[in-house]
């Protein structure tokens, strides 16, 4: 096996929350570094493990194993690739909805403000629309409704304001005239957090996070058998926000439906009543999952 080039958030808790056994069919949405899946195929017997991520980098990191299927796409398709290696059904699901450390320590790839670097941020970079391109062409109106809803940034307008003024000169291009640009908008003392949620929005437009991520839970449910498990790590209020309400409900916006005799309709039993966080061991190893919440639901 190749050497893992990302640590796995709640590996134990989430190897026992997709409730696998030999001969079961599973989904790993995520791949990233290959270290979920290293803990799902030891658990498979002679079961098949359907592994998908769209960055390229990755498939340098695919797990030599006759029973994984590797697929290099984007997980709101999981539905039609299960469909073309005709299986109409599928035992558990799991995914990690965290960025790959990896990407945030590639300075290339632009995700990070730590590093000097192209704004790029697509995690497929066969995507025409980068990071930079959203910064210098988008309009006023659509940047601040961009920061506000995907950054939770309350300054939004002076942020917008700044940036326009500044791509009038001359292009933005990279991390560190972006950070240098969002940093005069930071609150003292709330620098690093403010820059984490500048950056935090453009990389969920430039990937169409949210909505992918509606769509891959959507087709997650399609394709689970009943009793079947399917796992979620999430790391920031937004798509946190969007698991719970479909994990509880069978809709994004939280509304629960009952049928005409009064009962609940949900699709899903929550397997875990409280959300299982990182333990103070497994954040000093990986501070990168202090933020992680992991939601556990069993189909009906």
């Amino acid at each position: 096996m190749k050497a893992i080039y990302h640590i796995p958030v709640l590996p134990e808790e989430s190897i026992r929350g997709l409730n696998l056994f030999p001969g079961a069919h599973v989904v790993d949405a995520t791949y990233g570094g290959g270290g979920h899946s290293a803990l799902i195929l030891e658990e498979l017997g002679n079961g098949r493990l359907f592994a998908f991520d769209q960055d390229g980098d990755v498939e340098e990191q695919v797990i030599h194993d006759d029973r994984l299927i590797f697929i290099r796409h984007n997980f709101r398709y999981i539905r039609n690739f299960l469909r073309f290696f005709q299986v109409t059904s599928i035992d558990a699901v799991f995914a990690d909805l965290g960025v790959s450390s990896h990407d945030f320590d590639v300075p290339e790839r632009g995700f990070s403000f730590r590093f000097d670097g192209k704004l790029d941020m697509r995690m497929n970079r066969n995507s025409t629309v980068n990071a930079a391109h959203i910064i210098n062409t988008y309009p006023e109106d659509q940047l601040v409704t961009l920061f506000r809803l995907y950054g939770e940034i309350k300054n939004a307008w002076r942020l917008v304001s700044e940036i326009i003024r500044e791509r009038n000169v001359s292009l933005i291009k990279t991390t560190t005239r972006l950070k240098e640009i969002a940093s005069r908008c930071a609150p003292k003392a709330m620098e690093n957090k403010y820059l984490a949620q500048v950056f935090q929005a453009l990389r969920i437009e430039v990937n169409d996070e949210m909505e992918a991520l509606k769509e891959f839970l959507q087709s997650a449910l399609q394709v689970l058998k009943p009793g079947g498990r399917l796992v979620v790590i999430t790391y920031h209020s937004l798509e946190d926000r969007i698991c719970k309400n479909f994990l509880k409900t069978g809709n994004f916006e939280g509304k629960v439906e009952k049928d005409f005799y009064g009962n609940l309709q949900v699709p899903f039993r929550m397997v875990n009543r409280k959300v299982i966080v990182p333990q103070a061991d497994e954040l000093k190893e990986n501070p990168r999952a202090r933020s992680a919440k992991l939601r556990i639901a069993e189909k009906k």
